[in-house]
């Protein structure tokens, strides 16, 4: 039995002639999704699989569509007979255009065997013999040359007896190494700095094994971690072979990786005889080996020369190469690859120091995995779109760095010397090294045009329409503060379904109906504040928002509406009030508590009028006045018309009636304005602490955000306004009564209502058919046609135990009869219009409050873990075209 190991990654071609079997082995050991066919390409192109004519044409559309599957790291199998040199020379150039590994099948029968084959199948039986004999003599022809026609490696299995007995191994890549998850300790550049080297692994907890002589000879941390070296071990420092024997031992124990450098490739070079310059560091490296024993150098040659470009680490999260990685090369093998991870990409410019200009791949990189490099020294670390250099020039007198990951703490030790002068100045953190580019940590043009599809991990796929990016770009581009502050977005929220008690649009059955039919046991009821949603971003000090949010104007903090629009059009009295909250936080002792240096709030500012004057006059107010100037002047006429002897009791009883609901309507958006004067009148009533630094609070119950706002309250309460609150057990009649009367006493002594929440936060239904979820006519699909992937939770969700993963609406609103006055206009509980509001449909607008819900978790999800800044506004920026969909505003 032949084994064949064939590359996970890779365009397997497979070699033979007509009636070879190449089809059917193709079928017995590949998917058939994986198995590009000539001969399915050529009936795609003629209709006719036998149509020679159109072999031109069948061949461009198989190396189409071989290169878009290797473009998408899918293995792919090239069923043609394949026995020409220049057919598969085509092939290996398509696998080398996508970095992936050429390997060849050869099935090698005699010549009678395909003769048969052929007579047996009606469209082969009139092929000539002649053609067979012809393609057997060119295949063999062709045999031995293989291996230098570029393919990575070749299995010639010769007679029907052998090919039907192979079996296939898929073999993953040398640097695919996803299964090893860490924690990992990545280290920047060493360059024969030993002693440093100690320091560090000391810092990092690596208690370091000496041998007899007192040398270093390896290192392992008591906690399993793993020491991940970037490369550029050796040269310019001044013990090149006691750096190499500490990295050799470490990895040959398995408590490190290492990839390599250009140094450790130049020095190959030397070390086996190539021509090469003996320059910048190399000499010393020279010397100080040929002082060392042979044994030594041979094992250290061996070890430099088995050094792979880079690894792809933990799942795929993490990539570690010297001179860093673009998206595409990751998890790939060429040349191409490896040039890239030695030296990057240059411009083909030279400086002024005659080295060569380097491209900033890291500033148009957009990959998902976090990728660590070293190369060029730098005097400061710089996060540049979830790329890291690691290179702070320890040889040069700077400093030799580590990063802890997934940590992401940084760990540095001092030179003890310069031990080699730089011949250019180590470039500073925020140099750019080539042309200039877009704010690397931004949303850009391209990554929001067309049609999108966001990925969260509460709720899968989220899809975003082409015509709703447009919109949301328009206002990002033209309205949003400065982008480095908007990290989150809040969602709608959808109000419980339609009650048909009567004189009710919404009462508290429904939404305590609804929890409960998702089989949600307690849920909370939040008094609900009337004023303007409001996003507070507060940092401990003008250095905290430099240091962590990049912003060096002297703002601590954004308040923002729910659209990214600036709060309040003068900044001073947004620092005003950011000074307040910041002192109450700090009379509160959240920062220290938190360990954080900035908290994020979502909050209700209050009055309403604060931000909606100008809708409140042009709107409100002159619906009011209009009503009320036209029915006394309407009621004027009919008095007068009685006083002469007619009958005009009911007009005048229907013209009272309409001059009442005018009134309540003017005195139900009245309660919720007063005059404000800079920070005067103004109140804050905060809901949730979404975020600090590293964690994201967001789904962690409704008690614990509830409390926390209760020491704003009591710190500063001239200013935060308290939520009211009432936990209710949804087994318990009782306990739902007394909420209904809470919301009854509410709702009449002028407040807006209150929302109901699960009293934990990010729950899925524990419910198949759902019984009370939503009214009748009030169904409806994801606009979007996306929704939650079957693994939306990851390992031990809902899913993997066989449970629903649909996730239960974060809160739902009810409103009460006179404030939903506002809403639906002065004379809505007349019954004809309730009758017909009844009839309002809630599916579009609950599908779009799960939706934003999740890509504000995601947001957030992204920005505490650190994620470059596109990354969060990814989310953020879908959450606002979501908001341009089609849903009545009313809801």
């Amino acid at each position: 039995m032949t084994e064949l190991s064939v590359p996970e990654l890779s365009l397997v071609v497979l070699i033979g002639s007509t009636g070879s079997g190449k089809s059917t082995f193709a079928r017995r050991h590949f998917p058939h999704t994986a198995i590009v066919s000539s001969d399915a390409c050529r009936g795609i192109v003629s209709d006719d699989e036998n149509d020679q004519s159109a072999t031109p044409e069948a061949f461009a559309l198989l190396h189409h569509i071989a290169g878009i599957r290797l473009r998408r790291g899918l293995r792919t199998v090239i069923d043609a007979t394949n026995v020409q040199p220049r057919a598969r020379q085509e092939l290996v150039a398509v696998a080398r255009a996508h970095d992936v590994l050429p390997v060849a099948i050869v099935l090698d029968v005699p010549d009678s065997v395909c003769l048969e084959r052929n007579s047996l199948r009606p469209d082969r039986s009139h092929l000539a013999a002649h053609v067979v004999h012809r393609q057997q003599r060119e295949l063999r022809r062709g045999l031995r040359g293989l291996e230098r026609e570029g393919f990575r490696k070749v299995y010639v299995l010769r007679g029907v007896e052998e090919i039907d007995g192979a079996t296939l191994v898929d073999e993953k890549a040398w640097n695919d190494k996803r299964e090893l998850t860490g924690p990992f300790d990545v280290i920047g550049d060493v360059h024969g700095c030993r002693a440093e080297l100690e320091t560090l692994l000391g810092e990092l907890g690596y208690a370091v094994e000496r041998d007899a002589a007192g040398r270093a000879v390896g290192a392992r941390h008591p906690h399993g971690r793993t020491a991940v070296f970037v490369g550029d071990l050796v040269d310019r420092g001044p013990d090149t072979p006691g750096v190499l024997r500490l990295a050799m031992g470490m990895v040959g124990a398995g408590t490190a990786l290492c990839v390599t450098g250009n140094h450790e490739n130049k020095l190959v070079r030397a070390l086996t005889g190539k021509k090469v310059k003996v320059a910048h560091g190399l000499a010393e490296s020279l010397n100080q080996l040929e002082a060392e024993d042979e044994d030594f150098r041979k094992a250290a040659l061996d070890f430099c020369r088995g050094l792979l470009s880079h690894y792809v680490l933990d799942g795929g999260n993490l990539v570690v190469a010297h001179a860093g990685l673009k998206e595409e090369y990751q998890g790939r093998a060429s040349g191409r690859v490896r040039a890239f991870a030695m030296y990057g990409e240059t411009t083909g410019e030279t400086d002024e120091y005659g080295f060569p200009v380097r491209y900033p791949w890291a500033q148009d990189y957009r990959g998902r995995a976090t990728v660590l490099y070293g190369h060029t020294p730098m005097t400061e670390l710089r996060w540049v779109n979830n790329t890291l250099c690691l290179d702070t020039g320890v040889v040069f007198g700077g400093r030799l760095t580590a990063l802890r990951y997934p940590e992401r703490e940084p760990v540095s030790v001092p030179a003890e010397q310069v031990w080699y002068e730089p011949t250019r100045p180590l470039a500073p953190a925020e140099a750019t090294e080539a042309v200039a580019h877009r704010d690397p940590g931004v949303l850009d043009l391209d990554d929001v045009i067309g049609r999108r599809v966001v990925h969260t991990r509460s709720h899968g796929r989220i899809g975003v329409q082409e015509e709703n990016a447009g919109a949301a770009l328009e206002v990002m581009s033209r309205f949003a503060i400065d982008p480095r502050w908007l990290v989150y977005l809040p969602p709608t929220m959808s109000p419980c379904a339609t009650s048909s008690l009567d004189g009710y649009l919404e009462h508290p059955a429904e939404a305590f109906a609804y929890y409960r039919g998702e089989g949600v046991d307690r849920v909370v009821c939040e008094e609900k504040h009337m004023g303007s949603r409001a996003v507070v971003l507060v940092t401990r000090s003008a250095a905290a928002a430099r240091d962590r949010f990049g912003v060096e104007d002297d703002g601590t903090g954004a308040i923002y509406t729910r659209t990214g629009r600036p709060f309040f059009d003068d900044p001073a009295v947004t620092e005003s009030l950011l000074a307040r909250i910041r002192a109450a936080a700090e009379v509160a002792g959240l920062f220290e508590e938190l360990r954080s240096e900035w908290l994020l709030l979502d909050a209700e500012l209050l009055p309403w009028s604060a931000k909606a004057i100008g809708l409140l006059r042009s709107q409100y107010a002159a619906v009011g006045a209009a009503a009320n100037a036209a029915l006394v002047g309407a009621e004027a006429v009919f008095s007068a018309v009685a006083a002469r002897g007619h009958d005009v009791t009911e007009l005048a009883e229907r013209t009272a009636g309409r001059r009442a609901d005018a009134a309540a309507f003017t005195a139900a958006y009245g309660r919720y304005c007063w005059t404000t004067d800079g920070l005067a009148g103004l109140r804050l009533a905060p809901f949730q602490l979404l975020a600090t630094e590293g964690v994201n609070h967001a789904t962690r119950d409704h008690a614990w955000h509830l409390a926390v706002i209760d020491r704003l309250v009591a710190a500063d309460s001239d200013l935060f306004t308290p939520t009211r609150r009432m936990v209710v057990d949804l087994a318990d009649p009782d306990g739902e009564a007394i909420a209904t009367a809470w919301w009854t006493e509410l709702t009449t002594a002028g407040g807006e209502g209150m929302v109901v929440k699960p009293l934990d936060s990010l729950v899925r239904s524990r419910s198949v058919d759902r019984p009370g979820a939503d009214a009748p006519g009030e169904r409806g699909p994801d606009a979007d046609g996306t929704g939650p992937a079957p693994d939306a939770s990851g390992p031990g969700s809902a899913a993997t135990r066989g449970e629903s993963t649909r996730l239960v609406q974060p809160g739902v609103k009810c409103r009460g009869p006179e404030y939903l006055r506002i809403v639906y206009g002065p004379e809505y509980l007349r019954e004809p219009n309730l009758r017909r509001l009844r009839t309002r449909g809630l599916g579009r607008k609950r599908s779009m409050a799960l939706r934003e819900y999740a890509l504000g978790l995601e947001a957030l999800d992204r920005f505490v873990a650190g994620e470059p800044l596109w990354r969060v506004h990814e989310a953020v920026f879908a959450v606002l075209a979501l908001e341009s969909e089609p849903v009545d505003p009313r809801l």
